[in-house]
C-alpha cells in the first residue's frame, strides 16, 4: 500500500445495519471497504485478497470476534493486518481480551463517527510506517550479507548501515510516543557509559548501544492512549504495557544481528530478586547487558518528565537504585552509575 493508494477495509458485523453504516462512512472518505457477516466470511475475504486494516465486532454467531482475531494473527498472510475491535463489549475483561487476541485498538459501541474516522486513520498511517520499516530492514539485511560475502574489509560499512536500521526502528517508535522523545537515546548512552566504566570489550559494548536504543520497540503495538494516558494506568492496562518486552522480542528476533538484541530487549524488566517480567529471571540468569539496560532505564525514566507526572530529578532516581542495589538491580552496575554521576561528573543529556 503506497501512500496514495486507497486502504483496503474489511469490516465484520453480523447486524446489516452496522455494516450499512460503517460502510458508508469509510467510503464517503475515499476508502475501499469489504463486509463481511460473519469472522468465516472475512478470513476467505482476507485469504483471497490483501486488506490494510479490519474493524471488527466481539459477539458474532459461530465464530466470535475473539477467534476471527486469533486466526487472523496465526496466518502469515494477515498477522501484520491491524484490528480495530468495535463492540458493545466495554468492560475492563473485553479490552484485554480484545488485545491479548492481537487487537491494536478498541471503540466502543454506540461510536462517533469522528472517533472511528481518527482512529482510523491513526492506525493505517502506523501500518504505512511499519511495511516501510519491514522493506527497509529486509533491503539492508540483504545488502549486509551480501556485503560481508563478497568483501572482507566492510565492516564498517556494515556497522554504519545497521545503525542507520536501528535509528530508522527508535525513530518510529518515537513518532509514535511523542512523549518520551529521546527516552531511547538517553538511555543508550548511559547504558554505554556504565559499560565503558566496567571495562566492557568494544563489541558487547556495540551491541548493548544499540539494543538499548530500540528497547522499547514493543510499545509500537500499544494502543496510542494508553502511552499518552495523563493519569495512572489501570491494573489491566498496565499488564498490557507489560507485555512490550516479549513484543519488542518477537519484531527484533528475525533480524540478524550480531548481538543478542532480541535477548536484551526481552530481559531489560526482569529483576535481581525475580520480581521482574516477563520470565521472572534472577541474578546471573539475565544477561550482563540487560542488567546495565535496567538501570539506565530506571534513572532516565525518573529524572524525566511522563505524561502521567513531572520529573522527578535525577537525585531521587539514583535514591532508588541504591534502595534497590542487589534486590532489584545488579550491585555492581549500580555502583558504576553512582560513580558516574557522583565523581565523573556525569549528566542526562537534555
Amino acid at each position: 500500500m503506497s501512500e496514495t493508494d486507497p486502504a483496503n477495509i474489511v469490516i465484520v458485523d453480523d447486524n446489516p445495519d452496522n455494516l450499512q453504516v460503517l460502510g458508508s462512512m469509510l467510503q464517503q472518505e475515499g476508502y475501499k471497504v469489504r463486509p463481511a457477516l460473519s469472522g468465516e466470511l472475512a478470513l476467505r475475504a482476507m485469504a483471497a485478497s490483501a486488506s490494510d486494516l479490519v474493524l471488527l465486532d466481539i459477539r458474532m454467531p459461530g465464530m466470535d470476534g475473539y477467534e476471527t482475531c486469533r486466526r487472523m494473527k496465526a496466518q502469515p498472510a494477515t498477522t501484520g493486518i491491524p484490528v480495530i475491535f468495535i463492540s458493545a463489549l466495554n468492560e475492563s475483561e473485553d479490552k484485554l481480551a480484545a488485545f491479548e487476541a492481537g487487537a491494536v485498538d478498541f471503540v466502543g459501541k454506540p461510536f462517533q463517527a469522528a472517533e472511528v474516522l481518527a482512529r482510523v486513520r491513526a492506525q493505517l498511517k502506523l501500518y504505512r510506517m511499519q511495511q516501510h520499516l519491514e522493506t527497509m530492514v529486509t533491503e539492508r539485511t540483504a545488502e549486509l550479507r551480501l556485503t560481508c560475502e563478497s568483501l572482507e574489509n566492510s565492516r564498517s560499512r556494515y556497522r554504519c548501515m545497521l545503525e542507520q536500521t536501528i535509528q530508522a526502528i527508535a525513530l518510529t517508535i518515537e513518532k509514535r510516543d511523542p512523549y518520551t522523545a529521546g527516552h531511547q537515546v538517553r538511555v543508550s548512552r548511559l547504558a554505554t557509559a556504565i559499560a565503558l566504566e566496567l571495562d566492557l570489550d568494544a563489541d558487547t559494548i556495540d551491541g548493548l548501544r544499540f539494543g538499548s536504543m530500540i528497547h522499547d520497540i514493543g510499545k509500537i503495538y500499544l494502543p496510542a492512549e494508553i502511552l499518552s494516558r495523563p493519569g495512572r494506568l489501570s491494573a489491566t492496562e498496565f499488564a498490557l504495557v507489560k507485555t512490550h518486552a516479549e513484543v519488542g522480542n518477537e519484531i527484533v528476533a528475525p533480524i540478524e544481528f550480531p548481538w543478542p538484541v532480541a535477548q536484551i530487549i526481552l530481559q531489560h524488566h526482569e529483576r535481581q530478586d525475580g520480581s521482574g517480567y516477563p520470565h521472572g529471571k534472577q541474578g546471573r540468569e539475565i544477561l550482563l547487558e540487560a542488567r546495565i539496560l535496567a538501570v539506565a532505564d530506571v534513572v532516565e525514566a525518573m529524572a524525566s518528565h511522563r505524561p502521567y507526572r513531572p520529573a522527578l530529578g535525577t537525585e531521587k532516581a539514583l535514591d532508588e537504585i541504591r534502595r534497590g542495589r542487589g534486590e532489584l538491580y545488579d550491585p555492581a552496575v549500580v555502583d558504576v552509575c553512582l560513580r558516574l554521576f557522583n565523581e565523573r561528573g556525569y549528566r542526562l543529556p537534555p
